[in-house]
């Protein structure tokens, strides 16, 4: 099998991906790489708490900011090439990455296959996260590693992926080890002008590169561990118990791949003599996890770089197991495998969570055309759990906007609650609190929030129109499946589930739908939104034609 040609075949495979996966995943795809570029670029976006601390490299999201930059030289600096070229570009990474996975398991067929069908790098493999990031770096050292002779070429990415994600060192330091155990260098000599010079060197530029930008000398992974790790600030964001990632976390990354996992693992139990490499592989994931679930906040995305060591476990049983088998067992084993991928990934990349990426042209549009009877541009407010949807790199127009922030107790204050939460606490309250009550052209051109919340506002959604409703939850598809449900629990004789109510409480602050509301200019009558006349308003305003001018927007 010419490389070239499987080289090509991985990019199609990567590449499509950029345009297949339009959903929304977790925040930190916009708001820790797109989002800081186009801050770098631009002069205009929104830096979360975690830059303001100095806890995240700037390194990843320059890249991007090369890519940004040079479009704008070029005068070509669309919305739609700035959310486009960055996907493509972390694609093209993953791509190589996948062709280095197929050169290490030693070119085998079932390594290509494996790499090419999981559902999760299908659904990550292209998304701008460090995750995705430091999977691609794992991958490639993993290739360049000497698991049969002498090398180090491997402690360069290995390097590069600690600086980025620190926790990446639990991956690496069982593999470190195993290295100068096995090696017949001069274990000292090796550590010295090896593992320590490289080490000083990518620690050294990527100090440089963060104090620079960062505007003072600062150590980003001993921040990172500082507060994540520490003092534990990623609780804030939700914790599970400590064996998630066993029975849960690494499990669903797998998917349908855990049935040739496990068949790996005990492959590799039984003739462990046979299975050398596979040997350290499993000490390492199962090390990895032990470490990782020490640590409240889990998140699948965590144990993305362990997909290639358990893929490669994987791959290494088939491959032996393929000499024996009969070729219906051999297409059976690959069909389920195929099928088992393909739905999830369908799924998770073309239905779930889609309304946040159907919503940003739509803003991006009122941003660049919208103009109120003062000809000032739109102001939006998100009335959002925070970060629910991309920001400025999707809109690409320095307009007013606004979103209710989540910043965790960095003070240790007693009681305390971020903004979203008191928000939600009592929603009216906050809008009195927060929105101007004079002159009604004060007040955001446009509110962004999901559907359960606009009745809990209606009052204040008086002075506006339903612009845009865009569908975003799966809930509505589980109430049309409760049928379906129903029988098929009749017929095993279970008690049938409810699942709207079993998925009620994530919808408690999310929803169907996405709303957009744009309110209403002068002598528009709001035919939409009035119910109940006698019902008092949250704000008493005069009428448009008593407003003095206003210079300037005071939302913000």
């Amino acid at each position: 099998m010419r490389l070239l040609y499987v080289f090509l075949l991985i990019l199609a495979v990567r590449l499509a991906s950029v345009f297949v996966v339009q959903t929304y995943y977790v925040p930190d795809e916009y708001w820790q790489s797109l989002e800081v570029a186009h801050k770098i670029t631009f002069g205009y976006g929104y830096l979360t708490w975690e830059w303001v601390q100095g806890i995240r490299s700037y390194v990843y999201p320059l890249l991007i900011a090369g890519l940004y930059k040079l479009l704008a030289l070029l005068h070509l600096d669309s919305v739609q090439l700035l959310v486009l070229l960055p996907r493509i570009l972390q694609a093209t990474l993953s791509a190589y990455s996948d062709y280095r996975f197929f050169v290490w398991t030693g070119k085998r067929k079932w390594a290509l296959f494996l790499i090419l069908v999981p559902w999760f790098w299908f659904y990550t493999g292209s998304r701008t996260l460090a995750n995705t990031l430091e999977a691609s770096l794992t991958t490639i050292a993993l290739s360049y590693f000497p698991w049969y002779g002498e090398g180090t070429g491997y402690l360069w990415p290995a390097a590069i992926c600690c600086f980025l994600r620190p926790t990446a060192a639990v991956i690496w330091l069982p593999l470190s080890l195993h290295h100068l155990r096995k090696s017949r260098q001069n274990v000292l000599e090796l550590i010295l002008k090896r593992f320590v010079l490289i080490g000083l060197l990518v620690a050294g530029l990527g100090v440089a590169i963060d104090s620079y930008w960062h505007g003072r000398l600062i150590v980003t992974p001993y921040e990172f561990l500082k507060y994540n790790i520490f003092n534990n600030i990623g609780s804030f964001y939700g914790s599970h118990p400590w064996y998630w990632y066993f029975n849960v976390g690494l499990p669903t990354v797998l998917g349908v791949n855990i049935l040739p996992f496990l068949f790996g693992v005990m492959e590799t139990v039984k003739k462990s003599e046979k299975f050398a490499v596979s040997k350290q592989l499993l000490i390492t994931i199962f090390l990895t996890l032990l470490v990782l679930s020490a640590v409240d906040h889990k998140e699948f995305r965590f144990v993305s770089p362990l997909l290639p060591l358990c893929l490669y476990v994987a791959a290494d049983a088939l491959s032996k197991w393929s000499y024996r088998a009969s070729s219906t067992l051999l297409w059976t084993a690959a069909l389920v495998i195929l099928v088992g991928n393909l739905i999830p990934a369908w799924y998770l990349s073309t239905v779930h969570q889609k309304g946040p990426i159907d919503l940003m042209p739509k803003l991006r549009d009122i941003a660049q055309d919208y103009r109120d009877e003062r000809e000032h541009r739109a102001n939006i407010l998100f009335l959002m759990p925070c970060h629910s949807t991309p920001y400025y790199s999707h809109i690409h127009e320095n307009v007013t906007m606004r979103f209710l922030t989540c910043e965790p107790n960095l003070d240790k204050k007693e009681q305390y609650k971020d903004e979203a939460d008191r928000f939600f606490e009592n929603p009216v309250h906050w809008i009195n609190s927060n929105v101007p009550v004079h002159p009604l052209t004060a007040q955001p051109t446009h509110v962004v929030l999901f559907d359960p919340l606009a009745e809990n506002i209606s009052v204040f959604l008086r002075n506006y129109r339903l612009l845009h409703r865009i569908e975003h939850a799966e809930v509505t598809w589980l109430e049309g499946s409760q049928a379906l449900v129903d029988q098929w629990s009749q017929a095993v004789g279970a008690q049938s589930p409810n699942l709207v109510s079993m998925l009620q409480h994530r919808q408690s602050r999310t929803g169907r739908s996405i709303l957009v509301y744009q309110r209403l200019k002068k002598g528009e009558e709001n035919a939409f939104n009035r119910g109940n006349e006698e019902e008092p308003d949250v704000h008493d305003h005069p009428g448009l034609e008593d407003l003095p001018p206003v210079e300037e927007n005071q939302f913000n």
